[in-house]
């Protein structure tokens, strides 16, 4: 499989074949659903206007489609969505030393690493970055400079994370708290667990989040369950939302205060998004949030990639299809709900409208080449991204064999172009 790393473009990169539609719809021809259908989905407007037969749309003379794009042997998906990426340290794991927050840096890295989520399939992505103490505004101004030459591409959304609001000391944190908001942060964020008082740190988070109507995305390994229960009975009812993540501390607990505790989160109507690929520096423990205890209780579960070739975890890949196929794989959810925690869940957790293959739903979609799910997050690695209507990523992978056992069946399975 291709691993190339995409350098940040001056303009919209433009793939090879027919990948971008102009004012004209586009016609996604031959993709099959997850139900078994193959149909063609035509795309106008940034959604989805129709789905039919295959031929159907085509033939119909409603609309035009100068262009199409054929996806025969695709599975076509509603895009996934990543809840939550270190942006301002993403790629740095390379670079030897200190992570470098200079405004540079930070935003090449970030661009970066978007364009590498992206073509992996997540259109929108929530950014958690470094504010106050030694970065100050700088890396959040970088990231929100990514955000801007991003557009069109991909939706990039900004978490304010200060690591000392309480105190003396918490005094400069709240200030910077607040000018990171007016700055361009659309998150509240934050690592209770590195204040001295973790209570009082959560109070000024959601008092300054509710100042400004902003979400509230909470950084805890959730390790403490009488801490966690205090988070989510203060957090509960507030809207737009709150989440927390990576609560890998609640897989640690015994089995019956860690239903309490699930049961409590449900109640409060919080977000628990988990880290299945790795965790990341907000957290000192590494482990996955039990996602079926949390999903069983009612508490919506979404997964993110965390640390992405950063210091604390320099392979992460940031591919929500493989944070699925964990998911699946090693903690027994089934391929449809381990996908629609990266994608239906993810983008609620998000904030973001519901994503259907059916009219009138957004045109954010993932077409992954498979015959179905339990394939797709197996082996897929072929992939075209739709964004606003638009291909705006493609990845092509092609599998051949050779030697004596190749030349002597002809008929061996072949995923792929030309001749071994």
């Amino acid at each position: 499989m291709p691993d190339s790393r995409p350098q940040p473009p001056p303009r919209p990169p433009s793939p090879p074949g027919p990948v971008a539609a102009g004012p004209d719809p586009l016609l996604l021809c031959g993709a099959r659903l997850t139900d078994g259908r193959t149909v063609d989905v035509r795309l106008g407007g940034g959604r989805i206007e129709a789905v039919g037969t295959v031929g159907s749309l085509a033939a119909d003379g409603t609309r035009a489609c100068d262009t199409q794009v054929d996806l025969t042997g695709y599975l076509l998906l509603p895009a996934p969505a990543e809840p939550h990426v270190h942006a301002d340290t993403a790629l740095s794991a390379d670079d030897g030393g200190p992570v470098s927050y200079e405004p540079r840096n930070v935003q090449r890295r970030a661009t970066e690493a978007a364009l590498l989520q992206l073509g992996h399939g997540a259109t929108a992505l929530r950014a958690h970055v470094r504010v106050g103490d030694v970065t100050g505004l700088g890396a959040l101004t970088a990231v929100l400079r990514a955000e801007r030459s991003l557009r069109g591409l991909a939706e990039l959304t900004t978490v304010a994370v200060p690591r000392v609001l309480t105190g003396v000391a918490g005094a400069d944190g709240l200030a910077v708290l607040r000018d990171a908001v007016r700055t361009g942060a659309s998150v509240v964020g934050g690592c209770p667990d590195l204040d001295p008082d973790p209570t009082g740190y959560v109070e000024a988070v959601l008092e300054v989040a509710a100042e400004h109507g902003c979400p509230v995305d909470l950084h805890t390994d959730a390790a403490d369950p009488a801490r966690l229960a205090r988070f989510a009975a203060m957090a509960g009812g507030l809207r737009p939302g709150v989440v927390l993540g990576p609560c890998g501390g609640l897989a640690r607990l015994p089995a019956e205060p860690a239903a309490r505790t699930a049961d409590r989160l449900a109640a409060a109507g919080v977000t628990v998004v988990c880290l299945p690929q790795g965790g990341c520096g907000a957290v000192d423990h590494r482990g996955t949030a039990p996602v079926r205890l949390l999903r069983s209780a009612g508490v919506r579960v979404a997964a993110g990639s965390g640390a992405l070739r950063d210091v604390s975890n320099p392979v992460g890949r940031g591919d929500p299809l493989e944070a699925a196929y964990l998911l699946a794989s090693r903690h027994g959810l089934s391929a449809e709900d381990a996908y629609d925690a990266v994608s239906g869940a993810a983008r609620a957790a998000l904030g973001l409208p519901e994503v259907r293959v059916e009219a009138g739903f957004p045109a954010e979609l993932l077409a992954v080449r498979g015959d179905g799910l339990p394939e797709a997050l197996s082996l897929g690695y072929s992939r075209v991204v739709v964004h606003g209507g638009r291909v705006v990523a493609r990845t092509s992978t092609v599998r051949e064999y050779g030697g004596p056992a190749a030349e002597m069946e002809p008929g061996l399975p072949r995923q792929g172009r030309g001749d071994a």
